[in-house]
């Protein structure tokens, strides 16, 4: 990987960490950013950070996320998660489109989670402003939008030989991303739920560091990865695979066009 630039968000801790130490320790340039610095929930701190951004980009790791908050609306009257996991991803994989398409062969990398599988995007009321707010109904449609968002970047970047693709890293043990769960992830086992497993910190970035580095993908791009490898299709009942509405391209085209009005950025070459 020498030669290599790499960003990965939420790089200060847990699997975003880990994917940051395995990248660089390969010889990448590697930009850990954390919400000090980036937050993604702020569209003036994503400018900021794009604006700062100079030469070009070949990995880009959208892996920084929060889950099942309490309703938290950002200045701008989003709903929480929705605004963190994908529109700040979408905002901030647009803004650096120029720096990876002057890479040649650069790849996005979106960490998704098998919660997509709970629910889709209300495309009529994405910040809950009229449906009751379920914090677990919030995460499910911001994780089925990362996938969303790789089909389509995939599609449209393609060109540019930028490959885009999402993934479920599984359960992990030990990270912040569960701070607001009453019950730790390695504990909770859905009803009936088969297909769970719980992972260390490191086997759940090795799909992360495989997408981003490994030339076995070399040329793979809009699919969804489990356990390294691109997941089956969702079966009712499993916690695993991938539903047919989070790879369906019409959906992503649809909230491509709508993230595009939500966060302002007009349309253009890569948008």
């Amino acid at each position: 990987m020498t030669g290599k630039r790499a960003v990965v968000t939420g790089g200060g801790s847990g699997i975003g960490a880990e994917t940051a130490r395995v990248l660089a320790a390969a010889g990448a340039d590697v930009t850990a950013t954390r919400r000090d610095d980036l937050d993604l929930a702020d569209p003036a701190s994503v400018d900021r950070f794009v604006r700062a951004w100079s030469g070009p980009l070949h990995i880009l790791v959208n892996n920084a996320g929060v889950m099942a908050t309490p309703e938290t609306r950002t200045p701008e009257g989003r709903e929480l998660q929705f605004a963190t996991n994908h529109l700040g991803h979408f905002q901030l994989a647009l803004g650096l489109h120029d720096a990876l398409a002057a890479a040649r062969g650069a790849r996005v990398v979106v960490v998704s989670s098998v919660g997509h599988i709970n629910g889709e995007v209300l495309f009529d009321d994405v910040d809950f402003a009229r449906h009751p707010y379920d914090p677990w109904a919030a995460y499910s449609q911001s994780k089925t939008a990362n996938i969303l968002f790789a089909v389509e970047a995939a599609k449209r970047w393609a060109p540019d030989h930028i490959a885009v693709n999402a993934l479920n890293p599984g359960r992990i043990r030990g990270t912040n991303l569960s701070r607001h769960l009453a019950t730790p992830p390695e504990s909770f086992d859905p009803a009936g739920a088969t297909g769970v497993s719980v992972k260390t910190v490191e086997q759940g970035a090795a799909t992360s560091v495989l997408l981003a580095a490994s030339p076995l993908v070399e040329g793979v791009t809009g699919q969804y990865f489990e356990d390294c490898r691109i997941a089956p299709e969702h079966t009712p009942g499993v916690r695993r695979g991938v539903a047919a509405y989070a790879m369906d391209p019409e959906k992503a085209a649809r909230l491509w066009n709508l993230s595009l009005d939500l966060v302002n950025h007009p349309a253009g070459p890569g948008n």
